[in-house]
């Protein structure tokens, strides 16, 4: 729960979730993964509902951390950071940061650069009206989201 670039988490402000919180309580472990009862109930749902932020990969998230390794998994996440900050600066048209945060998210960091090159190259992108190159970019993302049949928005309880 990043706020205002500070996250509180495990338990040290803001609303900690029940993870960080299981995670001190059993010897303060830093990942799931690490854990001898990974994965446990707390994962049987997961991945289902959303709340402010999507869900969707918490577990897939986990098991690459593990596969590929923390330090290579950090990599990526600021790349994707990155690649955020990018979007949000450029091509919020003020209703679009959910639809941003979802999908660099939910999508590969190779189908987000995929998207960075194809948006870049276009030449004729800043010649049309800002709306119309926030729709653009969201179409490209679109585009590749449906490749993998995955949805860019949040799925609320309902």
């Amino acid at each position: 729960m990043l706020l205002g670039n500070y996250c509180g988490g495990c338990g040290n402000g803001n609303q900690s979730c029940r993870i960080a919180k299981c995670s001190l309580e059993h010897g303060q472990i830093e990942y799931c993964y690490e854990c001898k009862q990974y994965p446990c109930e707390k994962y049987q749902h997961i991945d289902d509902y959303d709340s402010f932020i999507t869900h969707k990969r918490r577990k897939a998230d986990l098991e690459r951390a593990k596969n590929i390794g923390i330090e290579q998994y950090n990599l990526e996440q600021q790349e994707k950071t990155q690649i955020l900050s990018y979007l949000l600066s450029n091509y919020n048209d003020g209703r679009r940061k959910t639809f941003f945060c979802v999908a660099v998210n939910l999508l590969e960091l190779s189908e987000l650069q995929e998207a960075m090159k194809q948006i870049q190259s276009n030449d004729e992108l800043t010649l049309l009206p800002f709306k119309a190159q926030c729709l653009y970019v969201v179409e490209v993302f679109q585009k590749i989201a449906e490749r993998r049949n995955i949805k860019l928005k949040l799925i609320k309880k309902k």
